[in-house]
């Protein structure tokens, strides 16, 4: 067997976790084993399997074209500070408890230093339409490079300050800018640290009027973007009659910043009206209103009757019209077909032919 991949030293903060990385090529496959010895002087190897430590320690392994087997530790304490250790064997008997294996275990280590994680104080302070947060390690830290501020895994700020107070302005009211923010101070390792912007939920509904046929489902959502997340959601009927998940013909479906009412086989009667969803989480409570109103099965009908009546009137006008212009018509044809109005053309020329006789 042969290494193509050997884990890596690491240096991590308590708390935290570390992943490493053994892979190995062979013939046939080799197995892959993990072993772990602590600093303190009496401390002897010992193998690592999958749940150890509490259940915090992950083995995963392949075997297929090479073998490949990943370790991670979760939660990191300083008793997990120590060498780790890859091993690797392709021989057949490498497990045999009588027997020992031809070809010795090939071995491939990482240290690992577990570093008590810093005392990072933090604040908000909020002045008008400012904002002002804030972060200060108040355990001495060395070689702090820089800080970061980050918020939902975007770069807000960057630096290479090395001080251990390190603060990020906003403008704009708290209730637009609410979240979770993170403070990084550059270093090996790094440091993070978590300033949170909380606010009372801040719900808007997804329509202010929502419209559905009767017989139908009508659905009615609001939402709150704000943190912390709402921990309870509560729809009211007419401000009043509060509604339960599964009572009746009404739904309830609620999940974090997001809650949903759906009615079932609408009533003109019943349903129609104003629906109030409200959040409610650590900070305070919000709410919205949304009003429903129930059409009738026909009503969709009903700008489709009303050009069908407009046509048909239409069509009536045109249709009488006719009737009443045609006599008319007739009488017009008759007079055209009767003798001609006598002429004066002949008067005219026997004139002339006895005026010429005279002559």
């Amino acid at each position: 067997a042969g290494f193509i991949k050997s884990p890596l030293s690491q240096k991590r903060l308590t708390q935290d976790s570390v992943e490493l990385y053994c892979e190995a090529i062979g013939n046939p496959l080799p197995e892959i084993q993990w072993w772990f010895e602590g600093n303190e002087p009496n401390e002897t190897h010992g193998q690592l399997w999958d749940g150890a430590r509490q259940d915090r320690v992950q083995i995963n392994a392949t075997y297929k074209l090479h073998s490949t087997s990943s370790l991670l530790i979760s939660n990191l304490s300083s008793d997990d500070s120590g060498m780790y250790e890859c091993r690797a064997s392709s021989d057949p008997d490498r497990n045999h408890l009588s027997r020992s294996p031809r070809v010795k275990w090939i071995r491939s280590q990482a240290n690992l230093f577990v570093i008590e994680r810093p005392d990072i104080k933090t604040q908000v302070a909020s002045t008008g339409d400012v904002l002002v947060l804030s972060c200060n390690i108040t355990t001495p830290y060395p070689a702090i490079e820089g800080h970061e501020w980050l918020h939902k895994d975007k770069v807000l700020h960057s630096d290479t300050e090395p001080s251990a107070l390190t603060n990020y302005t906003i403008t704009g009211k708290m209730e637009e800018h609410s979240g979770v923010y993170e403070c990084v101070y550059k270093g090996h390792p790094p440091i993070r640290g978590q300033v949170n912007v909380s606010v009372p939920p801040q719900v808007t509904a997804y329509k202010k009027s929502e419209h559905g046929n009767e017989g139908d489902t009508g659905v009615m959502i609001c939402k709150s973007p704000s943190f912390p997340p709402v921990s309870s959601w509560v729809w009211y009927k007419n401000g009043q009659e509060r509604i339960t998940n599964g009572s009746g013909r009404y739904l309830v479906k609620s999940s974090g910043n997001k809650t949903e009412l759906r009615i079932l086989r609408l009533s003109i009667e019943e349903d129609s009206g104003d629906y109030q969803c409200n959040g409610t989480n650590a900070m305070g409570s919000g709410s919205a209103s949304v009003s429903l109103r129930v059409r009738s099965r026909l009503a969709a009908l009903w700008p489709f009757l009303g050009i069908v009546a407009e046509v048909l009137v239409l069509v009536t006008i045109i249709f009488i019209y006719e009737k009443r212009r045609k006599p008319d018509e007739v009488l017009d044809d008759d007079d055209g077909g009767s003798a001609p109005l006598k002429s004066n053309a002949t008067n005219h020329k026997d004139k002339n032919v006895r005026q010429r006789n005279a002559n």
